[in-house]
């Protein structure tokens, strides 16, 4: 694929850190997804990569974890770096140390840091004191690595971004949904929210993402009438209902949302099924007729499984693409 400068000659985030998707341009989001492009290519083209030896990457872990951990350590083992996972039984993070303290400590030995737990001031005090990049992994606020990998992969299927319209569907306030409002803003799309008024986002996240999709020739909508949100739909998105440290709240968001399962019905009602001109994607771990003790006398939850398993579906496409955009910020923030 040729050195390190074709690499990332569009692209230059050096000793950056990504906490959300403000920390990007709208261009820079883009060139991000262009370099995950390369990169895919250059791995399934068999080429050894080289960007990230001698790099080494801190992978602190408050919440559990396979697409991000699994992400991490192989987009650095394919470009010749290496990944050390830290759970948080494992250090003394805000525990017998302050977090401050931590950074300081992980930044004298590690060139990045990349963080997957609870609170977004957690991963703003490790950037403020270790010296490193630091990149959010998912915190309670934001999941900005998710949204790469997402609209990677509605750019892979369909071409193109720009114009084309994704629906959230769900519990249109949490991490997932507000950062992908963010990154479909970023590109010109058109990003409707798909949610009950008890679950709406804030008014100020909507506000500045629907400044800038108008900046972008796109749109920034909250509707609540799943049937009228996904009318025209190019993408139907959806996330588990209940996340981690929310069990307690299973019986409230079952009945809350479960006129907001995505089903066959629910794609059909885009108009776009017969075409080919829509997609399925969830974030992962899916809760489709899988029998676990949540969905043991419910059946699927958040997405029938003929839907996750149809043709249009594209979550495993997508998990996959966790790899190589992850890979993109790591080469972009230390190898220019």
């Amino acid at each position: 694929m040729g050195s390190k400068v074709e690499m990332n000659s569009e692209i230059n985030l050096k000793g950056r850190s990504l906490l959300t998707l403000h920390d990007v341009t709208d261009e820079e989001f883009l060139r991000l997804v262009d370099l995950s492009d390369r990169l895919k290519q250059k791995k399934k083209s068999g080429v050894r990569g080289d960007l990230l030896v001698g790099k080494h990457i801190a992978i602190i872990l408050e919440k559990m974890s396979t697409r991000t951990r699994c992400a991490v350590a192989v987009a650095m083992a394919d470009e010749g770096g290496m990944a050390q996972v830290l759970s948080s039984g494992e250090i003394h993070l805000g525990k017998k140390e302050s977090v401050a303290d931590t950074a300081r400590v992980l930044g004298r030995m590690f060139d990045g840091i990349l963080y997957r737990g609870y609170q977004q001031k957690t991963v703003e005090l490790l950037a403020q004191y270790s010296g490193v990049p630091v990149w959010n992994g998912l915190t309670d606020e934001a999941h900005p690595t998710q949204a790469l990998a997402d609209l990677m992969t509605v750019r892979e299927f369909f071409g193109d971004l720009h114009g084309r319209k994704l629906v959230f569907v769900g519990d249109g306030r949490n991490n997932v949904a507000t950062s992908l409002m963010l990154a479909c803003a970023k590109t010109g799309m058109h990003f409707v929210d798909c949610t009950p008024e008890a679950l709406k986002p804030s008014e100020t996240t909507v506000g500045v993402c629907r400044k800038i999709a108008e900046g972008n020739g796109g749109s920034v909508s909250v509707v609540s009438n799943p049937s009228v949100a996904v009318k025209g739909a190019n993408v139907i998105y959806t996330d588990v209902w209940i996340s981690m440290g929310e069990e307690s709240m299973f019986a409230e968001r079952l009945a809350l949302l479960r006129p907001y399962q995505v089903n066959m019905d629910m794609m059909r009602k885009t108009g776009n099924l017969d075409s080919e001109e829509v997609i399925f994607l969830h974030c992962l771990p899916a809760l489709h007729d899988y029998k676990t003790e949540l969905t043991l006398e419910t059946g699927a939850l958040e997405v029938t499984d003929d839907v996750f398993e149809a043709s249009f579906s594209r979550v495993f496409d997508q998990a996959e693409n966790r790899v190589h955009t992850t890979k993109a910020i790591f080469v972009s923030s230390l190898c220019n």
